[in-house]
């Protein structure tokens, strides 16, 4: 790509001086190579800028930043832009001959239900007899091939790179995560999403958004994006931001929820699943769903409605959302034929562990003993919060580490137990704190006894944990296994 064309792509001015043509663009210098395009980008701890020398010894023939006083940089044109971070994945997918134009693009939001309703949509998708994909925070999986996932939704030459694969895959529909982070930072710009969905929206990640309405309109650049001539949304109405969403689309929408247009009632569950009726515009009938959890249900409906929205024939939506047995991760089951149940769940939220509690309690005839802990620097408002729901909803609360990261546990700790405390709750009594999570894993299992539940939460899919600037590896489902197998 030349200077011209790429001002054409950008949409600005070509400026005097020399042209220049690239083959290849990133925002990492460590992955400048000859003939790249350097994105000079000022993240939240470094200026990309400062590595203009070094992009440029290793090739880098052009800079874009926005700066808008530069028109060079260490030897080479520079071109100033108003989002670099977004050029960069126009550019990336323009490189690859924009691969989300080949298929239908399907981008999930919300705080709680992304992975559960994509992995739901594309079990319904297949079951139709498309070629399909998913992306996000459980991996990037095209057809029968998965890529390890760092990023629910990576940085846009990375998120390039991965569509372009799926198209050369033959994929046709591709589901997505679309994060708050991912929206805000500009990570999937290049990305033409047909349809967006909305599941949620509670307190999470403060720490990066500062309140809650720039936490929504972060979310809400997913709808603002829908483009296509059949390009539709699906909005959860009993959220009360459901609105919202539908007034940021300028594209049809329809609902799911009480409310919705895709409802489900006779709600029964039990430990192997949850059955309901389902009532949609495309057809009625019974369910038999493997997934557990009235917050499951809402998954479920969230897939229906945008795969009826697609076509899809009623009788394969059912059959589609019967097929899918588990979701990694998600109310998963840890089993060595012990007489009571152990779950690891992802729920990393208020409103996350109150959904995976409440559908724990209905299946628990014995106690619920609940283990969770709270990432480090993130939102510690949310962390006594946590503690207060664990207390509410649990007979006995082990509270631990998740990923302290680079903050002091102990301090994480002390915030979340603050929660339990003006809950009534006691120490020892009604809690305990363990800072090592292997430790408090073993010690929740040997608490256990015939018909109890023991919750692990926080944690789910991840095999990995935090500490300092360190990743250890560290899965909850293998050390509860092993916990299980030391009480034989």
């Amino acid at each position: 790509m030349k200077k011209h064309d790429l001002c054409a792509l950008l949409g600005i001015p070509a400026p005097a001086g020399p042209d220049f043509s690239f083959t290849h663009v990133t925002e990492d210098s460590r992955r400048v190579r000859p003939g790249s395009l350097f994105v000079a980008v000022q993240g939240e701890k470094q200026d990309g800028h400062t590595y203009a020398t070094q992009a440029v010894s290793q090739g880098a023939t052009a800079i874009i930043g926005d700066d808008t006083t530069l028109h060079e940089l260490a030897g080479v044109p520079y071109l100033p832009v108003t989002v670099p971070r977004r050029a960069a994945g126009i550019i990336a997918h323009a490189l690859l001959d924009n691969p989300s134009h080949a298929m239908t693009v399907i981008g999930i939001t919300g705080t709680n239900g992304k992975g559960c309703s994509a992995y739901l949509t594309r079990a319904i998708l297949d079951q139709a007899g498309f070629l399909t994909a998913n992306f996000g925070t459980l991996g990037y999986h095209i057809g029968d091939t998965t890529y390890h996932a760092d990023h629910t939704t990576p940085f846009g030459e990375d998120l390039a790179e991965m569509f372009g694969k799926a198209r050369d895959a033959g994929v046709s529909h591709l589901v997505m995560e679309a994060s708050s982070h991912a929206l805000d930072q500009e990570r999937v710009a290049g990305v033409r999403f047909n349809v967006g969905a909305f599941t949620n929206l509670t307190q999470d990640h403060l720490d990066h958004h500062g309140t809650m309405d720039a936490y929504c309109q972060a979310k809400l650049k997913l709808f603002q994006r829908l483009e296509g001539a059949s390009a539709f949304g699906a909005v959860n109405a009993d959220d009360p931001a459901g609105e919202r969403f539908r007034q940021a689309a300028s594209v049809p929408c329809s609902t799911y929820g009480e409310k919705g247009d895709c409802a489900a009632s006779d709600i029964r569950m039990t430990a192997q699943g949850t059955r309901f009726r389902l009532k949609t515009p495309w057809g009625e009938g019974p369910v038999a769903l493997h997934l557990v959890g009235e917050h499951n249900v809402y998954n479920a409906l969230c897939a229906v409605a945008i795969c009826g929205g697609l076509g899809v024939k009623f009788t394969d939506i059912v059959e589609g959302l019967q097929t899918l047995k588990a979701v990694p991760g998600r109310f998963e089951t840890v089993a060595t034929g012990q007489s009571f149940q152990v779950i690891v769940d992802y729920a990393h939220t208020e409103d996350g562990l109150r959904n995976v509690l409440r559908a724990a309690r209905k299946i628990c005839p014995g106690r619920l003993i609940t283990l969770f802990g709270c990432g480090g620097d993130r939102d510690k408002t949310k962390r006594p919060k946590m503690g207060a729901v664990a207390a509410e909803l649990s007979d006995f609360v082990v509270l631990t580490s998740d990923n302290p990261r680079t903050e002091d546990p102990l301090r994480i700790l002390l915030d979340a137990e603050v929660g339990l405390q003006r809950s009534g709750r006691h120490k020892d009594d009604d809690y305990i704190v363990l800072s090592d999570r292997t430790e408090a894993i073993y010690r929740a299992v040997a608490l256990a006894r015939k018909g109890d539940v023991v919750m692990l939460a926080g944690k789910g899919h991840e095999d990995y944990q935090i500490l300092g600037t360190t990743k250890i590896h560290f899965d909850d489902r293998e050390v509860a296994r092993k916990a299980l197998e030391a009480l034989c």
